[in-house]
């Protein structure tokens, strides 16, 4: 259930650690952790969004484009389906699991069928991604802590992304309090003496889930304006 969103963000990782000069500062100190120990949710928080579940289309036309983010954005071609690189999770079962069932269900990544993504490059040379999905809240619930948990429930991993071995390490980190339930971390790159650092920010509002990663100051800078127009009523 893991395999695509993993697989995401390690390319991504591996693209920012080829641009020269590239490495990050190191991560922050380790904090408390994310807020996903909030009070459980239920169905009640489906209210807040339409009882007609939102189609794939609908959730695109919610995502930030490049009039919302400023200057200095441009939107990146999707990656074709059935073109992801392969990624093999190394010393992290519960990861590897996760990644299994991807691989002979519905082709990875979290599994609601109803989802749109954007990714955009700024000119600095960071990257920012968007991720929208729509259904029940307690099956986004479940599905987001199942996959939150296992990664940061390893600090550390490696994984193979084509022949190329990258060293993951996570760190949880308090995320905003927006909507009912939110999850975030860090995951730092090493890759050939190259070191990046991503960090990965979901809320769930509702039955709308949010997810955005890439460079921090971008995912801390577009998080909220994210999530008003995807949870935007009409």
């Amino acid at each position: 259930m893991h395999h695509r969103t993993t697989s995401t963000i390690v390319l991504t990782a591996l693209a920012l650690l080829a641009l020269p000069g590239c490495s990050t500062s190191p991560a922050p100190a380790k904090t408390s952790g994310s807020d996903s120990s909030a009070p459980q949710p239920d169905d009640k928080g489906d209210a807040k969004q339409s009882a007609v579940p939102m189609s794939s289309a609908q959730l695109r036309e919610r995502l930030l484009d490049v009039d919302d983010l400023g200057t200095g954005y441009t939107r990146k071609p999707e990656r074709p389906a059935g073109n992801n690189d392969d990624v093999t999770v190394l010393g992290c079962p519960a990861l590897d699991e996760l990644g299994a069932d991807a691989a002979t269900g519905s082709g990875g990544g979290l599994d609601f069928p109803r989802r749109a993504k954007a990714s955009f490059a700024h000119s600095s040379g960071a990257e920012v991604t968007e991720e929208l999905y729509n259904d029940t809240g307690s099956k986004l619930s479940d599905g987001t802590g199942r996959i939150f948990d296992a990664m940061t429930g390893c600090p550390a991993y490696q994984v193979l992304a084509g022949s190329t071995p990258v060293d993951i390490t996570t760190q949880e980190v308090p995320a905003p309090q927006f909507g009912d339930e939110r999850w975030s971390h860090l995951l730092t790159f090493s890759s050939g003496g190259a070191e990046t650092v991503v960090k990965q920010t979901a809320i769930r509002d509702g039955s709308v889930l949010l997810i955005v990663s890439g460079s921090l100051a971008l995912v801390d800078r577009h998080l909220r304006a994210a999530l008003t127009k995807a949870t935007a009523v009409g």
